[in-house]
């Protein structure tokens, strides 16, 4: 599962849903309550063995007519009962399968667990199928979500009736935690595993899409066609998935298997785009890995209002929509968000398909491993900078939630499973699994990973197992780095200070920890630096405060601690802006660079950092250049003047398209009328960054006329950054005569895009004459901060309505409308 739902709520707070933006810091959540209630893991009384589904749908009602014949046998001990967990079902019969003929059962249900009685004891290993004849009522069941997955109902009917004629009809599954057992009766715990076959019924103009290999398709007599998926290895009951719907399909393959991509038909031309990198992604992890991908085929999928960012449901991952891009949208994201979910989902089917995590207690085998994996695919395709900014990116996301320092990493305590999926199962826990590769080297490491799938393969795994693999392959006791990372909270919080003694030639560094509790054990390199000469120190630090002491010859230019940049910590590093200066130039890493950049903006009066900036602004990195640009305080008019032809040089030609957007809205910003040539070229650009930028720069410099027919000229061909512009645009300038573009646009918007609009929507709807028009646009709204709400979203929306009532204060019955909407967020 990718973890998608943090947003960047631009406009003066920052909240939920962006992979590449700063975890704003949430409101307290008391954890203390939780720490009482211990989840066990699910005891095994019976162990699933082979789940066979005949499904049909009423679109009408939103349904799923099924039959099921499972097979189980005992675990360890004679039994003579059965419990299902089966979700808001309609049950008409259960019966034991003799042979040809079925034997009624007798059987309690509760709407939640279905409690059988087989009418004689089953011995450990004895087998034995049970039929059942049910109808699954998703939209009648009564959920809850996490913050990773927003709805847990199962079984989702997207447009079934065909009203809304911008969606198409489409079905789709999420099993994940315990949501099969909405839409088929089974044991819905992760330590169980079941071979599976499905048969789907459905009108014959449908695309179907389920687990394993498609073995057969029959045509029915009634315009149907009935398809059978079947998987015959064993996978986790939340791992079953089915889709229907109006899919083109693009084969690609990677060696002997079929690899596939079903997408909404206009997207087809682009599939290549989408999801071509796939079979090298394949190759990549099966090599590093040493096991090749393990299941038979790889498809991929992309539905309509899918209720987290992807799911890795085995052999056939399932995302949402933002994943489904044009050529020209894949422009603009390098290793984006898209991007990352394809290599996090894929690298699933190893940690978390292949070797499941057997509670969700140890959700960190399963969900740390797949965010880590991003970081793997980033450093192989586009180098060790690209991999370490999103490495620093996952790692800022977790420590701006003072909250998350509360957590362990494996978590036996807890009061809804659902609290598991956060930023310590993700970015916290691929952070410690980076550090880890650190320490142990990268032979060592994926030896190790090597190891604990081969031992685990179909089968469960937890942290301890993982501890066990590393440590017959490093041969080095980790009980103290499990215990620290895995079994225990927080994070080191340091200060370093330098001192050098010119009479002992010693140069002296001190290291403090502050975090308050437990004591860190941090294995960390050490360089020093005179001139070019590096020379590196290993060091472990154990106390509180510790100094290490370092012969050098003269006073060193630079001492880097944490020389490889991996330590999960805070730090307060109080270096000299010249010595900063020195490490941008002479260190290797992104982060070096980085870290120099953040110093230099903190001084910007000061000579060296313009010497610093300047550097930056032409780094081979275009995340430190995109940095650089964005540090630089406007005020500071003498350091523009001197940075600005380095920027405009970038805002004309530099080779990536984000920093070239970012460089003209730079430019933009002194509203010289020398400059509109420039602009009017980026609004050539095939980047929609480029435009989008461009259009909001000749905003401020023509007329508003011509503003408005320029963005007009551009609704043709509009996505991301340009549907922002124009809105932006439409609200600064436009009328009603504008609306239904706007409100087009936000409705149809994935929930990132519908946040960045809504500055602009706002003053749409302050223009207003059609209050019912504008009573819709408070729903929509009120709807995002709802359904967000765990984020802090609530107190987003509510800011932006209040401001909505001033727009329209002479409009009584809108901010009575207003003043409800904000009553419900509160």
């Amino acid at each position: 599962m990718k973890d998608l739902f943090r947003i960047s709520i631009c406009a003066g707070l920052t909240v939920v849903l962006a992979a590449n933006s700063l975890r704003a810091q949430t409101e307290n959540i008391a954890v203390a309550k939780t720490d009482a209630i211990y989840q066990a893991s699910a005891t095994k009384i019976n162990a699933l063995v082979h789940t066979k589904l005949s499904v049909k749908f009423d679109y009408a009602k939103r349904q799923l007519i099924g039959k099921e014949w499972v097979t189980l046998k005992p675990y360890a001990y004679p039994t003579d009962s059965l419990t299902l967990d089966a979700k808001g079902m309609d049950i008409r019969n259960v019966s034991l399968v003799n042979g040809k003929t079925l034997q009624t059962l007798k059987y309690e249900y509760d709407q939640q667990q279905l409690k059988i009685k087989l009418g004689k004891k089953f011995l450990p290993g004895q087998s034995y199928t049970i039929f059942i004849d049910y109808t699954a009522k998703p939209d009648e069941l009564k959920v809850k979500g996490s913050a990773a997955i927003t709805d847990a109902k199962g079984l989702y009917f997207i447009n079934p009736d065909g009203t809304d004629k911008d969606k198409p009809v489409q079905i789709w599954t999420q099993g994940e935690t315990e949501a099969s057992s909405v839409w088929f009766p089974t044991i819905d715990r992760p330590n169980q595993k079941t071979t599976s076959e499905i048969s789907i019924t459905v009108p014959a103009k449908y695309v179907t899409l389920s687990n394993g290999k498609l073995v057969t398709q029959l045509k029915g007599t009634d315009g149907t066609r009935t398809d059978t998926w079947k998987m015959d290895l064993p996978h986790a009951p939340y791992l079953f998935m089915m889709a229907v719907g109006d899919f083109k399909v693009y084969k690609d393959k990677w060696k002997d298997r079929e690899v596939s991509y079903y997408l909404e038909p206009a997207y087809a031309p682009f599939a290549k785009h989408s999801f071509g990198l796939t079979p090298e992604m394949m190759t990549f992890y099966s090599e590093k890995l040493g096991i090749d991908y393990p299941w038979i085929k790889y498809s991929q999928i992309v539905v309509r209002d899918f209720v987290s960012g992807a799911m890795e449901n085995t052999t056939a991952t399932l995302h949402g929509e933002y994943v489904q891009r044009t050529d020209r949208e894949v422009l603009d994201e390098y290793f984006g968000q898209a991007e990352s979910t394809i290599a996090h989902e894929l690298f699933h089917h190893w940690f978390g398909d292949y070797v499941t995590a057997e509670s969700w207690s140890n959700l960190t085998v399963n969900e740390s491993f797949a965010n880590f994996s991003e970081v793997m695919w980033a450093e192989y395709k586009y180098g060790k900078d690209a991999g370490d900014a999103h490495n620093y990116e996952d790692m800022a996301n977790y420590l701006g939630t003072k909250d998350d320092a509360l957590k362990n990493l494996v978590r036996f305590h807890y009061a809804d499973k659902e609290e598991m999926f956060d930023l310590v199962s993700y970015q916290k826990g691929g952070r410690i699994l980076n550090m880890m590769r650190n320490y142990l080297g990268e032979q060592v490491f994926y030896k190790g990973l090597n190891l604990y799938l081969k031992q685990n393969a179909f089968k469960n795994g937890e942290a301890h197992q993982l501890r066990l693999a590393m440590e017959e392959a490093s041969g080095k006791d980790l009980n103290w780095f499990f215990n620290q990372w895995y079994f225990n909270s927080g994070h080191p919080v340091l200060s370093i200070d330098y001192a050098w003694d010119a009479a002992t030639k010693t140069q002296k560094v001190t290291i403090k920890q502050t975090q308050g509790g437990n004591l860190f054990t941090l294995p960390m390199a050490v360089d020093v630096y005179v001139g070019t000469n590096k020379q590196r120190h290993q060091i472990i630090m154990k106390d509180s405060v510790q100094t290490f002491s370092f012969l050098s010859p003269t006073k060193p230019d630079l001492v880097n601690v944490d020389a490889d940049k991996v330590l999960l910590a805070e730090k307060t590093d109080n270096k000299s802006l010249a010595e900063f200066a020195f490490q941008y130039t002479n260190a290797p890493l992104y982060l070096d660079r980085l870290e120099a950049v953040a110093a230099a903006s903190k001084a910007q009066t000061e000579a060296v950092s313009l010497q610093i900036l300047t550097a930056a602004l032409n780094d081979k990195y275009y995340g430190i250049r995109l940095n650089a640009m964005q540090s630089i305080d406007p005020a500071n008019k003498a350091l523009l003047a001197s940075l600005m032809p380095a920027i405009k040089k970038m805002a004309v030609a530099d080779v990536n398209t984000l920093v070239q957007a970012q460089a003209i809205t730079m430019v933009a910003a002194a509203k010289n009328q020398e400059d509109l040539s420039m602009f009017k070229k980026g609004l050539e650009s095939r980047s929609y960054a480029v435009q989008g930028a461009s259009l909001m720069a000749l905003a401020e410099l023509l007329p508003a006329a011509e503003a408005l027919a320029t963005a007009k000229g551009l609704e043709k061909d509009n996505r991301k950054a340009l549907t922002t512009a124009i809105v932006n645009v439409y609200a600064k300038y436009g009328s009603e005569k504008e609306l239904p573009f706007v409100t087009d646009k936000f409705s149809a918007l994935g929930p990132q895009e519908q946040i960045n609009l809504i500055p602009a929507y706002i003053v749409t709807l302050g223009k207003l004459t059609d209050k019912a028009q504008v009573k819709k646009g408070i729903d929509a709204l009120k709807a995002i901060g709802l359904k967000y709400k765990q984020y802090g979203a609530d107190k987003f929306i509510t800011n932006f309505l209040s401001q909505l009532k001033q727009l329209r204060s002479a409009d009584q019955e809108s901010i009575t409308y207003i003043d409800a909407a904000i009553a419900e967020l509160k």
